[in-house]
């Protein structure tokens, strides 16, 4: 049953980023620790994901999400809707690599990186799924991968 959860969970994750072809303009939850030990919680918008493996989310180097992962990587992210729930749980790496950048650039980010994929400003940040807790087609499952 998980691994038809999963799957489905995969899906839905990959609908909502910017680099598959079905993508609605839907966002998720990145939840990080703030500088007091608090959790705090951003909307983005995937660029990409690898079933719920792993997302692409593109920021600012000058964010304070980025400066809430130099200080405690632990990260949880969510999308829900009234049809499913998808919390995941994992690690954030903020990536500045110049091809992993033009590999997530998608048009929306020229408003705020005047520059392009190559402006010094854009990064990426990789979340990196450690476990999960999804409510989707009825059921619900927990798990590590």
């Amino acid at each position: 049953m998980n691994g038809e959860s999963i799957k489905r969970a995969g899906q839905i994750v990959a609908a909502n980023t910017v680099k598959n072809a079905v993508y609605k303009g839907e966002i998720c939850n990145l939840s990080l620790i703030d500088e007091d030990g608090y959790p705090t919680t951003s909307v983005l918008t995937p660029a990409a994901s690898e079933g719920i493996k792993w997302l692409a989310l593109c920021t600012s180097l000058d964010s304070n999400a980025v400066r809430r992962i130099k200080k405690c990587n632990h990260a949880s992210i969510s999308f829900t809707s009234g049809e499913y729930c998808v919390n995941l749980v994992g690690e954030v790496e903020v990536i500045t690599n110049a091809d992993v950048k033009r590999e997530m650039w998608y048009d929306g980010l020229i408003n705020h990186f005047p520059a392009g994929a190559d402006d010094p400003n854009y990064c990426v940040l990789k979340f990196a799924t450690k476990r999960y807790k999804l409510f989707v087609d009825w059921k619900e499952v927990a798990g590590t991968l």
